[in-house]
């Protein structure tokens, strides 16, 4: 449910600077200490949604977040030329070249420190040349934003890297030119806990350069797995197509995409991508939107059928009148429900952030009362300075920042892909309550199209010439069930001509067909003509309606020849997608406008018990008031108009993607494809994107929890820490990754 909000405004903006996520809370901060503004600002898409009043601009904004420190821009839409199909430059390069050079620098270090027999004369001499570059090049990062904050008077992680770091590298610099550490032939062993030795032949050049070298690694593996977490979302938008052929005075011209406008009749030809969404002029074809849809099976389109941009013309040549063009189409629409979906928060987020705001200045009072502990209760100087240095290090809260974002993106990216939608992160709460799904019966449950279900001539009658004198009648009307007459017809053979046709407004049509005086419609128009159906027919019709079919008389030279049975069909999949949500542990209900019988017959075919039925349109969203009264947790699956107030009432709502572009608005979930398998694959889809949002916190909690008094206790050394805070971070997105394995069920 949404409330009124001041705000009147809402932009999105690029953020560079980030490192953790006490930047993003800092950011949030100071964008709402502006009057009438909110933001979210999320770490690992590095993006704020800001809402802001009349009389705030986009550039007051822009110079809040740089005066905390970072820098902010507007996304600017990219040119045609710009697009080209291929990734974004990769951000990581510059990362990974600092990295691979540290590692080549530290190594050496590592090794000389760890291996008293390797240590020759001078030895600690050349280590010092090669840290140096590391502790200053290859840590500038965490260095520059290290400043960056204190300017500002803020602390992050980098304040805690930067601060460990340069300790290290400043006391062994301090033991190498006045200590004794630099003296010719000194030797030192090398220990993965806090050592015991005397600071002034101490030096801590391994553990400064290999804490950086570590700490960029993490770095680095982060970036490119925020990087593939995106790139669900990147090949969403970049499947559109780029150059269009258009219709212009009976000449077809190539022009790019975004010169295409609304009316305009563009042509495709068999293998070329659909340019925007349209409606089929001219020509028949296949069109393939697996893309979109994750629909394996092409459909079948001609004159009069819409298709979607970025679909694929698998056919002859189509033309196409253009009807939603640039940000109104379909893929445009689907790109920012998944931005959305991956900028939001989840209300476990906001815990972690609130953990994050204040654990660093926590972590460096408890380095200041290690170092001080462990010199009042008799320890060394150097015993007590690694032990503060290994809490600085170890308690990077890294993992805890990319906890959910990571997850998001990558669950969101992997819903985008197989056609199921997430809104936002707040999603995710509630499909784990949920115990109730709520189906509306058409278009949800059935196709919403009439199809003949039977024909039933009279004794002696021919059911074939029933139809088709029924079909060529019913050809001129709009009605649904004569258009599912006449197109019934018309799969047998050719209509023949009508004459004289007349509808009778709410009871049928007459006419003339092939000679014969037609009526075609309900029982009470022929006995208004004196033509009674006969008992047998009367039988059938009975039998019919109780299946929920709706029954068509036909009668012809004064005599009632047969009945036309016209029924909602079922979609194929309905069972098998009930059939899941129940794994699921949910109670499914039909929830429809029809009579009980109509409604039963379905429920009964797709193996639903209980329905609800004969609910007026603005009577459902009261129904799920009802079973929220109850106690139960409900989620409402439908597709019309008339189901978007219950969509917004229910806690979790979920629209068919087939249906009206209302609904899907009130929804909190949409199903791209509008196959009800959909339903269970979201929430399977949300309940395991939670599961590993928290399976990650409680590692990064944990992590911090057990790391931080070992640290304390001199039970870590600086480097481990460093390696251990490093494989944190990379555990909890490669963890996050373990959702781009999701599969839906059959």
């Amino acid at each position: 449910m949404t409330t009124e909000s001041p705000a009147a405004h809402e932009v999105e903006l690029n953020i560079t600077g980030m490192t953790c996520a006490s930047c993003a809370v800092r950011i949030e901060k100071k964008l709402r200490k502006v009057d009438g503004v909110d933001a979210t600002v999320n770490f690992a898409t590095e993006k704020a949604t800001v809402s802001y009043p009349e009389g705030v601009s986009t550039e007051e904004l822009v110079g809040v977040i740089q005066s905390a420190g970072y820098d902010a821009s507007v996304p600017q839409p990219r040119r045609a030329d710009e697009e080209g199909g291929a990734e974004p430059a990769d951000e990581t390069a510059a990362l990974r070249h600092r990295m691979i050079v540290s590692w080549l620098l530290a190594a050496p270090v590592i090794v000389l420190a760890m291996v008293p027999a390797f240590q020759f004369r001078n030895w600690q001499w050349l280590s010092l040349v090669l840290t140096a570059p590391v502790v200053v090049w290859g840590g500038l990062p965490f260095h520059r934003a290290a400043w960056a904050g204190l300017r500002h008077r803020a602390t992050t992680m980098d304040t805690l890297v930067s601060v460990g770091t340069i300790a290290a590298f400043g006391w062994s610099l301090y033991t190498l030119f006045i200590g004794d550490a630099g003296m010719p032939g000194m030797r030192h062993g090398f220990s993965l806990t806090t050592p015991a030795g005397e600071g002034t032949s101490t030096i801590y050049l391994e553990a400064a350069a290999g804490v950086t070298a570590f700490l960029l690694t993490g770095r680095y593996l982060e970036a490119r797995s925020k990087r593939a977490a995106g790139a669900a979302l990147r090949a969403l938008l970049e499947l559109g197509a780029k150059e269009v052929s258009v219709l212009r005075d009976g000449r077809e011209f190539t022009v790019p995409v975004e010169e295409l406008r609304v009316g305009d009749l563009f042509v495709t030809r068999s293998g070329e991508k659909i340019a925007t969404d349209g409606e089929v002029v001219d020509g028949t074809s296949a069109v393939d939107n697996s893309a979109m849809t994750g629909e394996s099976v092409p459909v079948e389109v001609g004159p009069g059928s819409a298709v979607t941009g970025s679909a694929v013309n698998a056919g002859g040549k189509l033309v196409v009148r253009a009807t939603r063009v640039g940000a109104d189409t379909a893929l445009a629409q689907l790109g920012r429900l998944v931005e959305q979906a991956q900028t939001g928060k989840a209300q476990v987020q906001r815990l972690a952030d609130r953990v994050s705001a204040v654990f660093v200045p926590a972590v460096i009072v408890l380095a200041l009362l290690t170092f001080l502990g462990w010199v009042v209760f008799g320890g060394s100087v150097v015993t007590a300075f690694t032990a503060a240095v290994a809490v600085l290090v170890i308690a990077c809260p890294c993992a805890l920042g990319l906890a959910t974002p990571t997850a998001l993106l990558v669950g969101s990216g992997r819903g985008a892909q197989l056609g199921l939608l997430i809104k936002g992160p707040e999603v995710l709460e509630s499909t784990r309550t949920i115990d109730t799904v709520l189906l509306d019966k058409t278009g949800t449950v059935t196709t919403g199209v009439m199809r003949v279900a039977r024909v039933i001539p009279a004794a002696g009658e021919d059911e074939d010439r029933v139809l088709a004198l029924a079909g060529a009648l019913e050809h001129g009307s709009a009605h649904p069930i004569a258009r599912a007459i006449a197109d019934a017809a018309a799969d047998r053979a050719a209509l023949a001509p009508v004459e004289g046709m007349t509808d009778v407004s709410g009871l049928g049509v007459t006419g003339v067909v092939s000679g014969c005086d037609v009526i075609v419609g309900r029982p009470n128009l022929l006995q208004s003509n004196e033509i009674q159906l006969t008992d047998e027919l009367r039988s059938a019709m009975t039998a019919a309606e109780g299946l929920g079919e709706t029954v068509v008389a036909v009668a012809w030279d004064g005599v009632a020849r047969g009945l036309i049975a016209v029924a909602d069909e079922i979609k194929p999949t309905s069972e098998a997608a009930v059939a899941n949500l129940r794994s699921l542990g949910l109670r499914p209900v039909l929830l429809t406008g029809d009579n009980e019988a109509v409604a039963r017959t379905v429920a009964a075919r797709v193996g639903i018990d209980d329905v609800i039925a004969g609910v007026l349109p603005e009577d459902k969203a009261s129904q799920v008031r009802r079973l929220q009264d109850a106690g139960r947790v409900v989620a409402m699956v439908g597709d019309g108009v008339n189901d978007a107030a219950a969509l917004a009432q229910a806690d979790l709502g979920i629209a068919m993607g087939t249906g009206t572009d209302v609904a899907i608005e009130a929804s909190d979930l949409t199903l791209v494809r509008g196959d009800l398998r959909g339903a269970a694959d979201a929430i399977r889809l949300s309940r395991s994107t939670l599961r590993v949002i928290k399976s990650n916190l409680v590692w990064a909690f944990g992590y911090n929890v057990a790391a931080i008094p070992l640290a304390m206790s001199g039970r870590l050394g600086p480097m481990v820490a460093g390696f251990a805070m490093a494989f944190s971070s990379v555990f909890v997105v490669l963890n996050s990754l373990r959702l781009r394995r999701f599969q839906p069920l059959e």
